[in-house]
């Protein structure tokens, strides 16, 4: 007896051609979607690299406001290092950049001072003349004598820092002398050199 003729479809299978040209496809996407992620795998390395060192190496800063004048003029840009402080805490005569330890509608963000006295030192200003330590301080960097009242002698206390700005003009520079005397925790980096403009670069 003949067996009944079975119904059904005859596999199919895909020519080496087409075989081929799903391969080339597929590699073509994987090969698209490996540099996708390999992009955004170095942007965000770069991003995170980026944001440490601002936060712990370097900052780059602009100068606001004319209490550092001579020496800065606003609108210059400054290069500030901060993993410096680490290694060595500010001294007499170097200008920091520091938040500012004011509230209110005149305080800003950050300010630029030098820092005149140091933990321990004593600082006062005796007819419009700076002392520290009970001696005269030659101010090379000012080009004008103090306007603003005398200040009692007072004696900077540990791990805290006197800082004023050059612009000895009355009534140029908020610092110490009306804020009082800042802790270090507030500072955030030395001002290293002006690096913009570029007709103005040079160390500080």
């Amino acid at each position: 007896m003949n067996e009944p003729e079975r119904e059904g479809v005859a596999p199919q299978f895909p020519n080496r051609t087409d075989m081929h040209t799903r391969r080339r496809r597929l590699r073509r996407r994987s090969g698209w979607k490996g540099a996708l992620r390999d992009i955004i795998i170095a942007a965000a390395v770069a991003v995170a690299a980026v944001t440490l060192l601002n936060l712990y190496v370097f900052n780059l800063s602009v100068v606001e406001g004319q209490s550092m004048q001579p020496t800065l003029l606003e609108g210059e840009r400054l290069f500030i290092n901060k993993i410096g402080l680490l290694f060595t805490p500010p001294g007499r005569g170097e200008i920091v950049v520091l938040h500012d330890p004011e509230d209110g509608p005149q305080a800003k963000e950050y300010l630029v001072k030098r820092v005149i006295g140091i933990p321990g030192d004593t600082v006062e200003v005796r007819e419009h003349e700076l002392y520290v330590n009970g001696r005269p301080v030659p101010e090379s960097y000012t080009d004008a004598p103090i306007g603003d009242a005398d200040f009692a002698a007072v004696t900077v206390s540990p791990d805290h820092y006197f800082v004023m700005g050059d612009n000895r003009r009355s009534g140029a520079s908020r610092d110490s002398r009306f804020f009082g005397e800042v802790d270090e925790e507030r500072i955030v980096g030395r001002a290293s050199l002006i690096w913009w403009p570029l007709s103005k670069f040079r160390g500080l």
